[in-house]
């Protein structure tokens, strides 16, 4: 256990309910890296690319200190340096995290190749940790970070926005009451466009030079060293195996993480796929994720939920058309979430057909509002309850389980899933995907 950490919330646990208001207290008090309630939060982003500047923009808007910004691509430091005059500047997170010891916590918002290298490192410093989704790159990442998170008990966040809202509370509150009966199925989907990262393509075989500006070498980090080429930056990397996990792993996220946590959903005794890449040659899906693909996770029966089955569709994929729904209204918009059980279906939170849903009515309110995405984790920092989408309760096993979708993808049979030994039983060869190896200096 993280002995700072844990020293700072046991204060802050007698600190409030103590006669005593305390207005302010030095930093030095509490420790190397903690911040105490009255003091801002000193913040440092990790990947400032893409979502990195949202994220870095939203922790200054709630009025924290930003101190530190770190990208191997020195137009995104500069872009982003302009805005935070007073923060220092960092091409290498390992070498930021070492020396620059006024850091409390740290976004992270790189390739998903490096979240967890960067993510871990931070939580053993005692830093809070905001990271994007998917939290990791492979299975066993999750299983990783999930326990640090437990050991060091830093204040956590992934970037699955969407779970503070009140769809995912409504979603429960539904399935609660009993508006569908027994939860069967689960569909999910995302019709996210390839324009965005090139996927079902083979690696390119021409060698660019690399732009001044950008330190490939960083930017490659963990993953196995390639040449340059602009397809992977900036903001191209997500369809390739090595830097990202396709559709699955950047929307499954989102879609999934309100009923694993209504539902509590443990792990998959199987999944299998099928997908575009099942027909192509090795140089491509190898490579890169597939245009489309269908994915099915299958679950025994807990005490939460009977045996149930999980569907992603994503490239345009989705699941056949509810009879229940009126012939007027439209279905499988880009991205959504269908619920069937044994006596009802709902699209997001709302029964279908329209009669049903105003017949039911509203179900009554069991989960708190949240304050906001950020709000939570900035008040968790601070002392507070765990944030909703916390490594060790909810956002690493989430992203577990929907990365051993991508595995199954990778794979042409149906996988048995071991989870207490992480291995395939019936498919040893796919064992290989749930831990790759690191580059030399990046081990978790």
């Amino acid at each position: 256990m993280n002995k700072v950490s844990s020293s700072r919330r046991s204060f802050l646990r007698t600190a409030s309910v103590a006669t005593t208001v305390i207005t302010l207290i030095p930093r030095h008090v509490l420790g190397q890296g903690q911040t105490p309630p009255s003091q801002k939060l000193n913040i440092a982003s990790i990947g400032l690319g893409g979502m990195g500047s949202g994220d870095v923009n939203s922790c200054a808007k709630a009025g924290e200190n930003i101190v530190a910004l770190c990208d191997p691509d020195r137009n995104h430091l500069a872009e982003n340096a302009k805005k935070y005059p007073g923060a220092k500047l960092h091409t290498d997170f390992r070498k930021m995290l070492e020396t620059q010891k006024d850091i409390d916590a740290v976004t992270i918002a790189t390739p998903d190749h490096v979240h967890a290298v960067a993510t871990a490192m931070a939580m053993k410093l005692g830093k809070h940790v905001h990271c994007q989704k998917p939290l990791t790159h492979n299975v066993h990442e999750a299983r990783m970070i999930g326990k640090l998170a437990r050991e060091t008990k830093v204040a956590t966040q992934m970037g699955n926005f969407g779970q503070a809202g009140e769809e995912p509370r409504r979603v429960a509150e539904l399935i609660w009451a009993g508006a569908i009966g027994t939860l069967k199925e689960v569909h999910a989907w995302s019709n996210r466009n390839p324009d965005i990262s090139p996927r079902g393509v083979a690696r390119p075989k021409e060698t660019p030079p690399c732009p001044e500006h950008l330190e490939w070498d960083l930017w490659i980090g963990p993953a196995p060293t390639r040449p340059y080429h602009p397809c992977y930056h900036p903001f191209a990397w997500r369809g390739w195996w090595d830097f990202g996990t396709g559709v699955l792993g950047d929307i499954g996220c989102h879609e999934l993480s309100g009923i694993f946590k209504a539902m509590k959903i443990g792990n998959p005794v199987s999944v299998e796929a099928c997908s575009t890449n099942w027909q192509r040659p090795k140089e491509i899906s190898n490579e890169t994720a597939p245009l489309a693909s269908i994915t099915h996770y299958k679950f025994a029966a807990s005490d939460t939920h009977g045996p149930l089955s999980i569907f992603w569709y994503d490239g345009g994929m989705r699941p056949p058309r509810p009879e229940e729904l009126e012939p007027d209204r439209p279905f499988a918009e880009n991205d959504g979430t269908m619920y069937v059980g044994d006596k009802g279906i709902m699209l997001r939170d709302r029964l279908i057909p329209d009669k049903k849903w105003a017949e039911f009515g509203r179900a009554p309110q069991k989960l708190a509002r949240s304050p906001g995405h950020w709000q939570e984790w900035l008040d968790a920092c601070r002392g507070g309850k765990p944030a909703g989408s916390n490594f060790a309760d909810h956002a690493a096993h989430l992203a577990e389980v929907v990365l051993l979708g991508n595995i199954a993808i990778r794979m042409n049979q149906k996988l048995e899933w071991d989870a207490a030994n992480m291995k395939f039983p019936n498919c040893p060869e796919a064992d290989k995907f749930v831990n790759p190896p690191y580059r030399d200096g990046f081990a978790l």
